[in-house]
C-alpha cells in the first residue's frame, strides 16, 4: 500500500509542480508514445539480455514484493518458533533418530502439517530437515553445523537478491536510455532546421521529453522499487536466520525452551513476539503424537 501511495505522491508532485509552473501537457502527451517505445522497449530488451531465465521468472514475484511487503508476519514467526520447539524437544527427549519420519516426509508429518504456510516454503522445510539429517549422521559439532548452515543461507540469500539487483541495474540504465531517445529527437530536429522557430521549439521539447522520462522512470519508480524489493528480501531472510540460531543454540547444549528464546530475541523488532505471547503459543501448540 505504501508503495502505491508513494508512486501517487511522485506523480502528483512532479506533474503538479509542472502545471503550477505553467507547463502544458500537450507536447509531452504527443511525444510520449514514441519516447516510451524507445526507452521502455530498450529497457525491456536490455533486461532480457542481461539476465538469465531464472532471474526473469523471479522478477514478477520480486515486483510483487514491492507492493505486498514481507512474506512473514508476527504470527508466522510464532509458528516457526513453535515448530522448532516441537522438533528439538523430540531430539532432546527421544534422540534425533525419532525425527526420521518427520524429516523424511514433512508433508505427512503431524508436526509440520500444523504449520501449513511454513510447509509451503520449500527452502525453510529443506533447510530444517537437511540440518537434522546432518545431526543424525553424528555431525553434532555446533561450529561445523553453523558453518554449513551459513553457507546454505548465504547462497539462498544471494540468489533471492538477484531480481532486486537486476531491477537496480535497469533503474540505473533508464537515464542513459532517455538520453539516447533525446539524441534521436535532436537528430530529427536538426534535419528540420529550416522550419519556423515555433515548430523547432516543439520538436526540441519533444526530444527533451525523452531525457525527462528516462530520469523520471529511473529515480521515481524503478530504483525505489528495487530498494523496496531488496529490503523485503533482507527482512524475510531473518526468518531463516532464526531457524539457524535456534539449531545452533540447541547444539551448544541449551534446553529447547532456551534455544527458542534465543531465537525469539533475534526476531526483527517490529515482528518480534513478546515472551508471554510465545510462552502461551508453546503451551497451546498441538502436541505431536
Amino acid at each position: 500500500m505504501l508503495t502505491i501511495v508513494g508512486f501517487i505522491v511522485v506523480l502528483a508532485m512532479v506533474f503538479g509542480g509542472y502545471v503550477v509552473a505553467g507547463g502544458k501537457f500537450g507536447v509531452i502527451i504527443k511525444a510520449l508514445p514514441a519516447e516510451m517505445m524507445m526507452i521502455g522497449g530498450a529497457g525491456i530488451g536490455s533486461y532480457l539480455v542481461a539476465n538469465s531465465a531464472g532471474v526473469l521468472k523471479a522478477s514478477g514475484g520480486a515486483v510483487g514484493r514491492a507492493f505486498f511487503g514481507c512474506k512473514w508476519s508476527n504470527k508466522d514467526y510464532v509458528d516457526m518458533l513453535c515448530l522448532m520447539f516441537a522438533l528439538i524437544r523430540i531430539v532432546k527427549t527421544k534422540g534425533v533418530i525419532a525425527l526420521e519420519a518427520h524429516i523424511d516426509n514433512p508433508k505427512e508429518s503431524d508436526i509440520f502439517k500444523n504449520y501449513p504456510k511454513i510447509l509451503k516454503d520449500h527452502f525453510a522445510v529443506d533447510f530444517i530437515c537437511d540440518t537434522f539429517r546432518m545431526m543424525s549422521m553424528n555431525l553434532d559439532n555446533p561450529h561445523q553445523v553453523e558453518d554449513m548452515m551459513e553457507k546454505v543461507l548465504d547462497k539462498h540469500h544471494h540468489e533471492a537478491l538477484r531480481p532486486a539487483n537486476a531491477l537496480a541495474t535497469l533503474g540505473e540504465a533508464f537515464p542513459a536510455l532517455g538520453i539516447v531517445a533525446a539524441v534521436l529527437g535532436i537528430i530529427k530536429t536538426m534535419s528540420a532546421v529550416t522550419e519556423p522557430p515555433e515548430i523547432l521549439g516543439k520538436m526540441i521539447a519533444g526530444a527533451l521529453t525523452g531525457t525527462f522520462l528516462g530520469i523520471f522512470i529511473s529515480y521515481g519508480f524503478v530504483s525505489p522499487m528495487a530498494c523496496k524489493v531488496r529490503e523485503t528480501i533482507d527482512v524475510d531472510h531473518h526468518f531463516y536466520l532464526i531457524i539457524r540460531d535456534i539449531l545452533v543454540a540447541f547444539l551448544h547444549g541449551n534446553a529447547p525452551q532456551v534455544a527458542v528464546e534465543i531465537g525469539r530475541g533475534n526476531v526483527p523488532s517490529h515482528l518480534q513476539p513478546n515472551f508471554a505471547a510465545l510462552e502461551a503459543a508453546l503451551e497451546n501448540a498441538p502436541k505431536p503424537a
